[in-house]
């Protein structure tokens, strides 16, 4: 995928792993929008892999496809380990997280904190890389706390890519470990994309890719100009409908309007085979509350999602109950 990439002039767009976001079912409905988004799970912790419910952790759906592993971890034996468990569902691509910035992570000696530990990270991905039949890949940041990003970072890239790294996502921001919250570190460090792009420059024969504070597919356009492939996290969740232009406009694919009713018919099913399951339709609808930003009709569709699929007994019909309240005569309208 990414060699191909590189080889090719294409690029990559994805939509970023997400903690409490980013499941199989949110991962289901990213994919009704857009066929050739690279699409991530959630960071799962490698002990979590090795002593956990694999099914219920590993499992997905066929349709998700390509879809990228994301591992928590800093131990290169139990990430290796994680790795060969992980072969058996048929991941894309195996991904390290050297991003993520909250105090469980901390803790875990894993995370935005394995920045000042590049020779860790790359013992990690050299273990990995030995057993994975797939892409192992890093999503970093710039830098933590005190660090100068401009000393930091390129060192940090060398040594991953030395490691065997297929790619490397960097998230355009420092994490400040100490002082700011998780939510705090997506906002308040400033963006730095002028030291990734040189990032790009420097390392022309790297898939590298950006992330962080790209709101639009506009911007995302842009980023590609400079980058090999560019990921967005919280706007294609709060704007998910952004997702339907991806094929066309990064891809390359025609034009056309997205078949809406479709996608209705689509999560119906899906969320009925999930309810037969012992799941609750709401962990479905969750995800589709971003759906319809600036249509006519979007916010009774939120309310409905958002209210009457929590109600006892709900089932699929909430679905269709909240695209009804939708006005698909603007559908060209939709804002993304």
């Amino acid at each position: 995928m990414y060699q191909k990439a590189l080889a090719t002039g294409g690029k990559i767009f994805a939509v970023a792993p997400m903690i409490d976001w980013t499941d199989t079912r949110c991962r289901f409905l990213h994919r009704q929008l857009s066929s050739h988004a690279l699409l991530y799970t959630e960071m799962i912790v490698a002990d979590a892999i090795i002593h956990g419910q694999r099914d219920k952790i590993l499992g997905y759906h066929a349709a998700e496809h390509p879809v990228a592993l994301q591992l928590g971890g800093s131990d290169p034996t139990k990430l290796s380990e994680a790795v060969k468990i992980a072969a058996d569902y048929g991941y894309d691509e195996i991904n390290l997280n050297v991003g993520c910035p909250s105090d469980r992570v901390q803790s875990g000696t894993f995370g935005a904190c394995l920045m000042r530990e590049p020779e860790t990270v790359a013992r990690c991905v050299a273990s990995m890389k030995a057993v994975a039949t797939v892409p192992v890949t890093v999503k970093c940041r710039i830098g933590v706390d005190d660090q100068e990003p401009e000393t930091v970072l390129p060192d940090f890239i060398a040594r991953v890519v030395e490691a065997g790294a297929d790619a490397v996502w960097i998230h355009a921001r420092k994490a400040w470990l100490q002082g700011l919250s998780p939510k705090e570190n997506r906002d308040v460090p400033p963006l730095d994309y002028d030291l990734v792009y040189r990032m790009k420059r420097e390392n022309p024969d790297v898939f590298i890719g950006i992330n962080g504070g790209i709101t639009d597919l506009d911007q995302a356009q842009l980023h590609l100009t400079h980058m090999d492939g560019v990921m967005l996290g919280r706007a294609a969740y709060h704007n998910t409908s952004i997702l339907a232009e991806v094929d066309h406009r990064i891809y390359g694919e025609p034009a056309g309007e997205p078949d809406w009713l479709a996608l209705r018919d689509n999560m119906m099913a899906y969320a009925d085979d999930y309810v037969a399951h012992g799941g609750r339709v709401n962990h479905v609808t969750r995800h589709m509350v971003g759906l319809f930003q600036g249509m006519p009709g979007a916010r009774r569709f939120r309310q409905i999602l958002s209210n009457d699929a929590t109600k006892p007994g709900a089932g699929p019909e909430v679905i269709a109950a909240a695209f009804a309240a939708i006005n698909f005569d603007a559908a060209s309208d939709i804002a993304v």
